[in-house]
């Protein structure tokens, strides 16, 4: 991870009356890469995302945004410098979806250039919607107009991307569209800061994944490091049809643990190398093994331990960066 951070938030806190929107939130997020904001309905992420944008002040604590304070003097290049698809993008149903993007490149001061119809149709083209280009938005599918949306968010080359929700409303063939052209985005450079309540949608496309509750960050860090700290040892079930030749692992080299029920024994190794040699041994004492299958965790179950951790502690600390060559992905 680079040392400079696109979004930094330090203790940021914010409350309306006697609400508390956000409570001592911290939030850093890389560049080039895809931060995830993870957390239920109302946990505060589109809260979080209009301390990012400038468009709300914190309370208290530091919003850090491209090297600037939204809220600031310099607020307005950071805006400028931002592509923003809310969950319920406000798009204009009686213009064609080419008047939409060319009122939008005229907000961003594009219009005047000579390539501008270049620039909408390319913009387009990449999220799958250029023949659509001349029908009236009205008459978009909610698919297609989040299409439309997360096209009008590029069209000035924003250096940061805000998705705040963006599948909200979609079916499952274009939600899953839509996140892979979320994942190219990051191919040119762009920062891309993802909010979603949805487990399914930050598996295998976050690079960091922050998971926050009640307006307070609850940890953060890189997948697979999250998954390191709370399965540390690497799991291994194995099942045979003969389930006591299976005890043979018990008390062997390499193996921690060691617990079998019926024709099943789940097994904690001191490394994944040595699961070869399990397999040997087991099938040398006359196990005929149906399967052997490393535990790979998923968000779902890092979602679910971070929150039985959160239970017993109200905050828990960032994890320290990961090294450069170590996995970023929790395997799905």
């Amino acid at each position: 991870m680079s040392d400079y951070a696109t979004i930094n938030l330090q203790t940021v806190s914010l409350s309306f009356g006697q609400i508390q929107a956000i409570d001592n939130l911290d939030l850093v997020a890389p560049p080039g890469e895809i931060t995830v904001l993870l957390g239920p309905n109302g946990a505060g992420k589109t809260t979080a995302i209009r301390l990012i944008t400038g468009a709300l002040t914190p309370t208290s604590g530091t919003v850090n945004v491209l090297g600037r304070d939204p809220s600031g003097p310099g607020g307005e290049l950071i805006r400028a410098s931002c592509g923003v698809v809310s969950a319920k993008p406000s798009l204009y149903d009686r213009l064609s979806g080419y008047d939409n993007l060319l009122y939008a490149a005229e907000l961003y001061g594009l219009a005047k250039m000579t390539s501008v119809e270049q620039k909408i149709r390319t913009c387009a083209a990449r999220f799958g919607i250029s023949e659509a280009l001349d029908q009236r938005v009205g008459g978009y599918s909610t698919g297609m107009k989040t299409r439309l949306a997360l096209a009008r968010s590029i069209l000035h080359d924003p250096q940061l991307l805000l998705l705040d929700e963006p599948t909200s409303g979609l079916d499952p063939e274009s939600a899953q569209a839509v996140l892979e052209l979320i994942r190219t985005m990051t191919q040119s450079g762009q920062t891309v800061l993802m909010c979603t309540h949805l487990l399914s949608e930050a598996e295998g496309l976050a690079d960091e994944i922050i998971m926050i509750e009640a307006g307070t960050s609850l940890i953060s860090g890189k997948p697979q490091q999250i998954a390191d700290r709370y399965w540390p040892d690497t799991e291994v079930t194995f099942t045979a049809t003969v389930g006591d030749r299976l005890d043979v692992l018990a008390n062997t080299v390499g193996v921690k643990e060691y617990a079998r029920s019926d024709d099943t024994a789940v097994v904690k190794v001191t490394d994944a190398a040595v699961i070869p040699d399990l397999v040997t041994l087991v099938v040398g004492a006359g196990a005929a093994l149906t399967s052997v299958r490393p535990f790979e965790p998923s968000l779902e179950d890092l979602y679910f331990a971070i929150r039985r951790e959160a239970g017993q502690s109200t905050k828990v600390s960032a994890l320290p960066p990961v090294s450069t060559g170590q996995s970023v992905g929790v395997s799905s």
